[in-house]
This record gives C-alpha cells, structure tokens and sequence, in this order.
C-alpha cells in the first residue's frame, strides 16, 4: 500500500465496506468497524444472516445475469472489499472471457483490491463515487473492457441505501439505464424496513459512526421506485427480500427477526 493511500485510510472511525466485510466473516476490517456491527446488532439483530443472505444473492444473480441471459460484462457499483466469491470470480467460472469493471471510491477498497485485481486484464477498479455515471463511462478502464454495443449487467447491490437523498439514488439508476443498450439487466436491492424505530435508529447509527458517509434505511416502496423508469421491466419474481429471489438451496441462514430485509430485484432494459 502507497504512503500516500495509507494517509487516506482511517481506521479509527468506521466504513459500511468493512462493516459488510466483518460480518461475512473477512478479514479486512478493524477494531472501530467490529464495535460498530456490535451496535449495530442491538438494533438489528438479524443483521449477520442478511448479510450472509445477501452474499449468497449476488453469487446466484451473476451465474444467472451469465448463463440465462448470456451476458459477459458487468458494472459493479460500489463494490466493496474483496471477499469470497467477487462479481468476475462468479462470472468467469462459467465463462473466463466475462470482464467486470468494479466502481467504489473507499481508499482500502482500492487498496486491497489492488492484490487481487492487478493480475487479470479483464477486471478493473475505477476509483470514483458511483453516482458519477458520466465519468465512470468514459473511464479509459471502463471503454478498454465494456463494450456498449453489448448488453451490460449494471449491479446495484445492497448500496443504494449507503447514499443520502441528495445524492439522488434514482438519478443514479436512472443515468445508467439511459446509457445502456437494450438487452441489458439492472440489479438493485437495499436495505429496507417498516419499521420506522429501525430506519431511524440504524440511520442514526450509521451517519454518526461514520461521519456522514452513508445514506438511509428505506422502505421497501421507496425501493419499488428505483425500478419506476420507462425502459425497466422487472423480471420474474418480481422485487421481494432478496433471500427469497430464485434460490438455489433450501437450507440458508435464517434471520432470527424481521426488523429488515435487503430487498430489490432484476429488471431488463428494452
């Protein structure tokens, strides 16, 4: 790691990256993120498993997205640290020729997907807020491996709610759906409750801990809008907590409660 990205990193205070990676069990976390999960989990008991659930989401929707729908590429929006089973690990099992272009502007994600990405030329990290969709697209990284002639998978995936309003998740969907070919899918899921104590509280919790780099809890039709644009089609089985979205297995971790879920699906683009 650079000097100069070591200086960027803060360890002391909390990220929702490597909260996510201490609760699927990784190892590119910290004390302040452990104690922040610890707290996290008096409000949400549950959390562990829906992450766990949500893990085994995104496995499933990128061997889908490859051998259902045929596509090779794939934009991955606030892609986290690297963990067991990443987006171009998933896909180039079925097919090395898949080519994955990841996007998160967390300084420790660039850092440690540095040693994992710098050996396959079909993988990139572009360093940037994700909401930039102008600039993501014409990323020498982004043009050297999508090719927009093509249908593209743009994943979405338990990040939306890590933006605040004002940042405008809808925009964001919506400027990559413009920008993408007909054939292509979109997958969105966030965490949502209806519970309002939980939205609040986990809100709270989250914005503080992490000096107000995360959005919000939502609900699940706050969700339902993210797909409200003309040229989506949400695919079958339509938008549901994503544990239950074409599983592949009856046996997985089961929530103890159901304060929350992480909620959305996959839409085609026409």
């Amino acid at each position: 790691m650079s000097d100069s990205l070591s200086d960027e990193i803060d360890v002391s205070k909390p990220t929702a990256a490597r909260m996510y990676d201490y609760l699927l069990d990784g190892r590119f976390n910290h004390a302040s993120d452990r104690a922040a999960v610890a707290q996290l989990l008096e409000i949400a008991p549950s959390t562990k498993e829906l992450a766990l659930n949500n893990r085994a989401f995104l496995r499933r929707v990128v061997e889908i997205i490859v051998r259902d729908y045929g596509i090779r590429q794939f934009v991955d929006h606030g892609s986290g640290l690297p963990t067991q089973d990443n987006v171009h690990q998933v896909a180039q099992r079925i097919d090395p020729d898949c080519r994955v272009v990841y996007i998160d502007n967390d300084p420790h994600v660039r850092a440690y997907s540095g040693l994992l990405l710098d050996e396959n030329p079909r993988v990139a990290l572009i360093a940037s807020d994700m909401t930039l969709t102008g600039r993501i697209f014409a990323h020498e990284d982004f043009r050297s491996r999508i090719d927009l002639r093509e249908p593209v998978a743009a994943l979405f995936v338990s990040v939306a709610h890590c933006l605040t309003d004002e940042q405008d998740p809808f925009g964001m969907i919506r400027r990559t759906v413009d920008a993408l070919p007909a054939g292509s899918v979109v997958v969105v899921c966030q965490l949502v409750s209806e519970d309002e104590k939980v939205r609040d509280g986990v809100t709270r919790l989250m914005q503080e801990g992490t000096g107000g780099r995360w959005g919000r809890v939502r609900t699940e039709a706050e969700v339902r809008a993210f797909f409200d644009i003309d040229r989506l089609r949400i695919e079958e089985p339509g938008l549901r907590d994503v544990t239950y979205w074409r599983p592949d297995r009856e046996v997985f971790p089961r929530q103890r409660s159901d304060e929350w879920i992480e909620f959305g699906g996959l839409a085609v683009v026409r």
